[in-house]
């Protein structure tokens, strides 16, 4: 018969946070083709599918978050995860829709959205470097490309500053690329395979 502190750990959940930073990862790459026009308008449908596939991952990891006393990871992915990932990857579907039937859709209310987010992930920000860490870095390439992509949907800024959010997103997705797996591999060896920033230990 096992006892309670065995079944208790048998009963225990892996951190999904790597999970997420791959989706996060994946959403960064396709809005840093999008923005900085490295892709024709007919990737439009394809970005939308590949955005709804990462709600998915960033929906459970959110809530698994929440469930682990990870307040501002779990919040933080369970609004990326309706805003970014699935109103991003409706949103995208539907501009393909209204393009292709010569309607095209009065985009400035995404940039009232985009205003909102960005708000909420900058001023959210200080709990991500509590701890300074790669994930404060992704957090603040995140916080500058979001003012951009708002601004410029709101016709307040030409669309050459999309480049702006572009590549800032995409330095973001590189750093959660390495992040998710050093947290992945490290924690398969016990040890710093791959060495990371983070609090010391000790």
């Amino acid at each position: 018969m096992q006892d309670k502190q065995t079944v208790q750990a048998n009963n225990e959940w892996a951190n999904p946070t790597p999970a997420g930073l791959v989706a996060l990862a994946v959403a960064c790459a396709c809005f840093f083709a999008v923005l900085t026009g490295r892709v024709e308008t007919s990737a439009i449908p394809l970005v939308g599918a590949w955005l709804i596939g990462g709600f998915v991952v960033q929906l459970i990891v959110g809530l698994l978050d929440l469930k682990g006393k990870n307040h501002p990871g779990g919040n933080t992915f369970l609004y990326f995860s309706a805003f970014f990932m699935l109103v991003g990857g409706i949103s995208m579907l539907l501009k393909w829709q209204a393009i292709g039937a010569g309607t095209p859709l009065d985009a400035r209310i995404d940039g009232y959205a985009w205003c909102v987010l960005a708000a909420v992930t900058i001023l959210w920000t200080p709990a991500f470097f509590k701890s300074f860490s790669l994930l404060s870095l992704i957090i603040l390439f995140v916080d500058i490309a979001l003012p951009f992509v708002a601004l410029v949907d709101l016709g307040v800024l030409p669309a050459e500053f999309s480049h702006v959010a572009g590549w800032s997103l995409l330095i973001a997705g590189v750093l959660a690329v390495y992040l998710c797996s050093a947290m992945v591999v490290n924690q398969a060896y016990g040890r710093a395979v791959y060495p990371v920033i983070g609090p010391r230990k000790k």
